[in-house]
């Protein structure tokens, strides 16, 4: 008899459940039968990790709803002065600012590129101050802490155990109808991550500036170190008794394969005008760009990148660090943003957003603030219903409806409804959201309308 192991499982008795929970759909063909695509999309996940102040992100800048963010805010406050003031287009005259530091992002929003996401965050079912102060809420484990709550955004887990992403679990839904790409859908420049993980695709971990070569080998004939790599490409093709050493060379095989059919892809990429900020999330959108760029040489229809940039754990010298942080951020995806329709010409075609453990207390700590829950993220790119918030802001006073203790705020939006909206614009049918966003059904909404 055939032990089934977990992936036969999930493909067998899981699919089959649904296909009796609802006769008649198709489940992507089965699993895995999306595509292939009439068209080029790229996700760009930039990933803010320690957690964000994103309420100094995007502030209120009408005179009662500003006075009582900084009466909550304290000496952490901006000056309304110093705002870079924006008007959503649905905002019924609400008027909003940018932190200072975020010129490139006001510009993108005003031009209609970019748009803001409200105190979105993990959430298993609409929950109230009431049922959680009562303790009737059902809530995502281990709120607060850094590891359990980006694995939540990165999972979507709830409170299910998860090896899999919502990044990863897209992917599978189409890797048959992508089979010809030469790259994989998922392709990091900021290492291993639960994002990108999956049951049946393999995400390309890279460097921030491309592919890792394996050190000591070379391709030049003649060179010792070519000796050496071709010595080692003989012990790979050697025939192996166990499954260990199968799966061993095959991991060995398939990175050098990929370093070299992406590389030498790179080297046809363009040089771009656009200048990138010299830093680490600079570096590695930059690299982004270029892959983008080689997009038909490497026969890609569907792409989903992972850049990171550290730092947002603001317990200290907030005031001091947050300008740097948020500017590098605007700077960074700006750049972006603009090598990609003013040199690819293909703006509809990528579309960026941001993640963070989590947002932060509105009130201060004396220096720094401490970990909170809801918080503000940004969407950039041609394909986006750009110059408007999505979501409900909250009010930014202290023990409102949404604060559960220090300006820590319940989410009014989820992060599935969040991962959803990207989903259905990257292709993945209604039908298959649920797949990939698996507390999407307790949620009325479940595109939040900010894609195109």
């Amino acid at each position: 008899m055939k032990t089934l192991n977990r992936r036969d499982f999930l493909k067998t008795s899981g699919a089959a459940a649904l296909f009796a929970a609802t006769p008649g759909l198709a489940y992507s063909q089965v699993v895995g039968g999306l595509g292939p695509f009439p068209d080029y999309r790229a996700l760009v996940c930039v990933f803010l990790f320690g957690g964000n102040d994103s309420f100094n992100m995007l502030v209120p800048n009408t005179t009662a709803e500003y006075n009582a963010y900084a009466a909550s805010r304290q000496n952490l406050a901006l000056l309304q002065n110093d705002l870079l003031p924006i008007t959503p287009a649905s905002s019924s005259g609400a008027d909003f600012g940018l932190h200072p530091a975020m010129g490139a992002i006001q510009g993108l929003f005003q031009s209609g590129e970019a748009a803001f996401v409200t105190n979105v965050g993990p959430l298993i079912q609409p929950t109230t101050r009431d049922e959680i102060f009562n303790d009737a809420a059902v809530l995502p484990p281990q709120l607060f802490s850094h590891n359990d709550q980006q694995d939540q955004w990165t999972s979507l887990r709830g409170n299910v155990p998860s090896k899999t992403g919502w990044a990863g679990r897209m992917a599978d839904l189409m890797r048959t109808g992508v089979a010809d790409q030469q790259m994989s859908t998922n392709a990091s420049l900021f290492g291993t991550n639960l994002f990108q993980s999956a049951d049946e695709t393999v995400a390309y971990v890279m460097g921030p500036g491309g592919p890792i070569q394996f050190e000591g080998f070379s391709t030049t004939p003649g060179d010792i170190l070519n000796e050496q790599r071709l010595a080692f490409l003989r012990v790979l093709d050697a025939q192996y008794d166990t499954i260990y050493e199968r799966g061993y060379r095959d991991v060995q095989r398939r990175a050098i394969d990929a370093a070299d059919r992406v590389s030498s892809a790179l080297e046809n990429a363009p040089v771009f005008n656009t200048p990138f900020p010299q830093s680490q999330l600079g570096t590695q959108l930059q690299t982004v760009a270029r892959l983008i760029a080689v997009r038909d040489e490497l026969q890609m229809q569907r792409q989903i990148f992972f850049v990171a940039a550290g730092g947002f754990d603001s317990h200290d010298d907030q005031n001091q660090n947050q300008p740097g942080l948020l500017g590098g951020i605007s700077d960074a995806i700006g750049a972006f943003h603009t090598a990609v329709r003013d040199e690819l010409a293909i703006p509809d075609n990528v579309t960026t957003f941001t993640q963070s453990d989590f947002g932060r207390t509105l009130t201060s700590n004396g220096d720094g603030t401490d970990h909170a829950w809801g918080g503000n993220q940004l969407v950039v790119g041609g394909a986006v219903n750009g110059g408007d918030l999505y979501g409900d802001y909250p009010s930014l006073a202290l023990n409102g409806p949404e604060d559960v203790g220090g300006g820590r705020f319940i989410p009014s939006t989820s992060a599935d409804q969040y991962a959803a909206t990207l989903a259905k614009w990257f292709g993945i049918p209604d039908t298959d959201l649920d797949v990939v966003a698996p507390n999407l059904i307790n949620f009325a909404q479940r595109d939040l309308g900010f894609m195109g």
